[in-house]
Order: structure tokens, then sequence, then C-alpha cells
């Protein structure tokens, strides 16, 4: 609407622009043509009542006085010239003369020859002005070329330009008028429009899978918004039934996933067991005077399998279930240095940058995730020939960073994104669900954990808890 008005505007002051320049070449025109015939006719009568001979030689004695009379009546100065175009007679005073053309030029005289009306105009440009200068032969009683009347004509202009002033400022007015009722109108009709649109807009911004999502309601809407209204309404009750399935779908999947670890997990220790007790029940003679060894070896094979079973319902069960966090104030610094205390490695070594290191946390979450980190380490390093664990807490900010770095193997770039993925892993025993563990740990504690590693040269996990403010480091634990 707005580039309507704008358009519309340029177009007509165009137009009038035009439309008056036309106006006042047209008006310019017949004034001369006017003007033209008024001296003519006046020239006509002045050669009839003369007494002189009508010829070219005697123009210049006809209209000797008579030239000035006709310039006063009719308003206008024009001069005379034989049809050689030599200059006769003018209607301006001697001392002008030096401004007038003594001789015409040749191209006025071969068009005036040449013209059908015996008639040439010339337009040129003078001081800004359109100055145009008429050119017509003077008959005598036998309408005879005698002469020829050059009458000059300046086009005046002000009143024009003055009017063509008065009028765009008036049409400037009005179209300023409009433009400011286009904007305000479309505007409004705009809010109007975008209203229902925006409300929908921030629905679709809001709109997640993972939560239940509300269906707008807007009053009286347009037909075409109300269209996109139901269909936005349709889209979140699907929505909200894939949800549903998904999330049943990723239960059972996860279900599925789990009985199928736990299982082989469990057949690992029950095979040795079924072949123990089958080879036990095939040898074993109650006479033999070897029997009472072999009972204990046997039981003791069971035992340790039972062991194994036992520990993993135990990793199975930390996993799932993570106990209530138990938050209080912790020196970070002493509690990580606790839970080393039972490594026996000689070569696990502890740094501290600060004694008290305070962190509002459970106690018992962070002792597991020193302990899972220090036991994945030491796994790393079995094969080097000087192994090396270096346990750090440090202040970072606002962060806690505790790091613990190995020289051992090393993990490959393709398993750096798996690493922290619940029963991933690159060892020959365990689950795989310790790190798994950490990371769960750590996210809840509102922290993070990276990985940085190396083949060949290690690897260090760091480990950022939320420091809690020195003016709330009052407990030192």
């Amino acid at each position: 609407m707005i580039l309507l008005v704008l358009v519309a505007s340029v177009l007509i002051a165009g137009v009038t622009v035009y439309q008056y320049r036309e106006q006042a070449k047209d008006y310019h025109q017949d004034r001369l043509v006017r003007k033209e015939d008024q001296i003519k006719q006046a020239i006509t009568f002045a050669l009839q009542r003369t007494t002189y001979p009508v010829t070219t030689d005697n123009l210049s004695l006809i209209f000797k006085d008579e030239i000035y009379r006709i310039a006063i009546i009719e308003d206008a100065n024009f001069n005379i010239y034989d049809l050689e175009g030599q200059l006769i007679k003018s209607s301006r005073p001697k001392f002008d003369n030096d401004s007038i053309s003594l001789c015409l030029e040749p191209h006025i005289l071969n068009e005036l020859q040449s013209g059908l009306e015996k008639r040439f105009v010339e337009a040129s440009e003078a001081a800004g002005d359109t100055y145009q200068a008429s050119y017509t032969y003077i008959l005598d009683n036998r309408f005879k070329p005698i002469g020829i009347l050059n009458l000059p004509y300046f086009e005046e202009n002000s009143f024009y330009d003055a009017e063509l002033r008065q009028f765009l400022m008036r049409l400037g007015a009005v179209y300023l008028l409009m433009l400011l009722s286009a904007i305000a109108l479309a505007y409004f009709i705009s809010k109007y429009i975008t209203r229902s649109l925006q409300t929908i807009s921030d629905k679709l911004t809001q709109t997640r899978l993972a939560r239940t999502n509300e269906k707008i309601l807007l009053e009286d809407p347009s037909e075409e918004i109300s269209h996109l209204i139901d269909s936005y309404n349709s889209m979140i009750d699907e929505l909200e039934l894939s949800a549903a399935k998904l999330a049943r779908s990723e239960r059972e999947q996860a279900w599925r996933e789990m009985a199928k670890q736990v299982a082989h997990e469990i057949k690992n220790p029950l095979t040795p067991m079924r072949l123990s007790v089958q080879s036990f029940e095939r040898k074993f003679d109650p006479a033999d005077p070897e029997a009472l060894p072999k009972v204990r070896e046997f039981a003791n094979t069971l035992i340790q399998q039972i062991d194994t079973l036992s520990s993993i319902a135990s990793a199975f069960s930390n996993f799932a279930e993570m106990p209530a966090q138990q938050n209080e104030n912790l020196n970070v610094t002493k509690v990580v240095k606790l839970a080393l205390d039972i490594f026996n490695e000689p070569y696990i070594h502890f740094m501290g940058e600060e004694s008290d290191i305070i962190a509002k946390m459970d106690r018992t979450q962070l002792i597991r995730v020193v302990t899972n980190l220090v036991k994945n380490a030491i796994q790393a390093v079995p094969e080097v020939a000087e192994p090396r664990i270096v346990v750090s807490v440090a202040s970072e900010g606002k962060w806690v960073k505790i790091m613990v770095a190995d020289n051992g193997t090393g993990i490959d770039q393709a398993n750096l994104e798996k690493i922290f993925e619940p029963k991933f892993t690159t060892k020959s025993s365990g689950m795989g669900l310790g790190l798994g563990m950490v990371k769960t740990i750590v996210e809840t504690c509102q922290g993070r954990i990276d990985l940085s590693s190396q083949p060949g040269k290690g690897s260090v996990f760091t480990v950022r808890l939320p420091k809690l403010a020195t003016e709330q480091n009052t407990a030192d634990l």
C-alpha cells in the first residue's frame, strides 16, 4: 500500500510537469502566431495607405515611422529584411541594433523558399529562457513577396512555473496525507493479520517432542488463519501420539538392550560353573584320599564365580539407580586425596594447587567419580614400561577442575565419542558402565567431563564441577 501511494505520487507529479510544459509550449506557439498575424495585418494596412510604390526598395521609406507605431500598438518589436536577407528596418532603438542580426543566415532563406507555408520558426536558448524567431514574407497587393518579417519572441514562463509549483505543493500535501493514512492503515491491518501469525509462531517455537504442547485458541480468526490453527492443533495431537509411541519404544528398546547385556554378563560366569560341576560329578571319588582338597578347590571355584555374579548385579544396580544426593560443602582436595588412599599402586601421584577448594555435592558420588577414573587409568597402563598416573585438583574460575592423566595406551579417535556410552568398552573384561556412571554423576551436579587422548601416549579425563562462592566457604570438610 505504501509503495503504491509512492509510485502513484511520482507518476502523477511527472504527468503534471509534462502536461504543464506541453500546455506552455502550445500557448507560446499560438501566441507567436497571433502576434505575427496581427503585425502582418498592420503591415498590410500600412502598405495599402502608403503613397509610395509598394516595392522592396521603398520599404524603408514606408515604415520609417510606421514601424514604431505598429510596435507600440502591438506591444512587440519586429524587424524587416529584404529578400536577400539584409536588414532594412527595426522597431528597436538604434543603439540596440548592434544586437540585431544585420544579415539573415543562408539556412533561414533556404527554409523560407523551400517551405510550403513560406514560414520558418527558429528556436534557441538565451539567458536560460527559450527564444523563438519567426520569419515570413511580406506580400504586396498582388501577393508577391517584397520583404521578410522577423518577429523575435521570448517565452515568459514565470506564470506557468508559479502555477506548477503551487499545484505540486498542493498535490504533495494531498499525497503526504494519503501516505500517512496508508502507513497507519497498513500498520493496523498488518498487526491484525500478524497477531494470529505471531501467536502461531510463538507456539511453534515452544513446540517440543519431549513435553506436552498447548493448542492454539484464538477468538474470531480469519478463515485462512483458522485453517492454519486447525492444522497446527491436529499436528499437536499427532505429535503427542508419536511422542508417546516413541517413549514407549525407547523404553522397550532400553529394556531389551539391558536384558541382553545382563544375560550376556551372567552367562560368562555360569559357563565355567557348569563345566566345573560336570567335571566334579564325573571325576569325584569319595574313596579318593585327595577327595577333601578337591572339594575345597571346587568350592573355591564356585565361590569365585558367585562373587563375579554378585559384582555384575551390583554394577547394574549402581548404574540403574543412583542414590539420592546428600549435598554438603566439601573440601574437594581432601576428598580426592581420601579416595586415592585405597590404591596401593606406587605410580599414582596426587597434585593439589590449593589445600582448600570448596564445592557443594555428595561425598560418596565424588569418591565414586575419582575411583572409577583412576581404575580406568590403571587398566590403561599394564603394558607400559614406566606407568604413571597423575591426579590433580585446581581452581579454574567458577569451576573446580579434577584431572586424571595417564601414559597408557590411549583411545582411538573413532571411540572418543562413544567412550561415555553405557555398555561400551574397549577392554576384554568389564561391562562398560563405569564411565557412563561417572558422566551421569557429573552432569547431575551441573558439571561436565571432557576427554583428550592420543593412541600410544595416554589419556586425560577432565572433570569440572561448580565451585562454591568464596563467601560461602565456611565449611572445611
